[in-house]
């Protein structure tokens, strides 16, 4: 598929007790910063794979932490810093950046582990057709994709960020600005320790979560 959609990868730097605190316990701080590297590049080759558009990795608290330049090395990914704010400044500001340059880019966060090639692709044929927004719901509330060739801030100002209720408020403030919008199949995240017990079951998860429990490294 023919396409130049960037898609811009949302991660923080995994710092142990600095990301999925709310998988401890089970996990232990330093298992959990494992997993939260792991996903971030599953994520990214995922995207990489997808064959859209240059790969950006958007690091919190900046582009310095040596993971990030990790990836940048085995992935060929952009770095690039989230900035200063909450978490919808930053995707206000990263989209912003992006749509300046381009017709149309793609945000993703790291949390869902079954993120397909395919999702991106479905997102990008939407983008480059009729639709203004394509929004990738996940099973908690949440969304763990956006997609948009239009920007206004209203989709990011005092939203509850990390509630039930963010898709939802999403979806009600494109609809107020008259947007087409095509939604993906919901996904689930790994964000509690109910979500790592389901992960556990599924095949293929093996390689994500091999160690946690023994306190092994990546």
């Amino acid at each position: 598929m023919a396409a130049d959609i960037p898609i811009l990868v949302f991660a923080k730097a995994p710092e142990p007790g600095r990301v999925k605190t709310r998988l401890v316990p089970p996990l232990t701080e330093g298992a959990a910063a494992v997993l939260a590297a792991r996903l971030a590049r599953r994520m990214l080759a995922t995207a990489c794979a997808a064959g859209i558009g240059e790969v950006r990795l958007c690091c919190a608290p900046d582009a310095r932490h040596p993971f990030f330049e990790l990836c940048r090395r085995q992935l060929g990914v952009t770095l690039v810093s989230q900035g200063k704010g909450d978490l919808g400044a930053r995707m206000d500001r990263v989209f912003r950046a992006a749509l300046d340059h381009h017709g149309a880019a793609l945000l993703a966060g790291t949390d869902v582990p079954d993120a397909s090639e395919a999702d991106f692709r479905i997102a990008a044929s939407a983008l480059a057709s009729d639709a203004d927004a394509v929004l990738g719901p996940a099973t908690d509330g949440g969304y763990w994709l956006l997609g948009l060739k239009r920007h206004d801030p209203a989709l990011f100002d005092r939203m509850p960020w990390g509630t039930e209720r963010v898709a939802a408020l999403t979806r009600q403030r494109m609809e107020a600005l008259g947007w087409r919008v095509v939604e993906l199949a919901p996904r689930d995240d790994l964000d509690r320790p109910q979500d790592l017990a389901r992960l556990r079951q599924r095949p293929g998860s093996i390689a994500l979560l091999q160690g946690l429990w023994a306190g092994a490294g990546a």
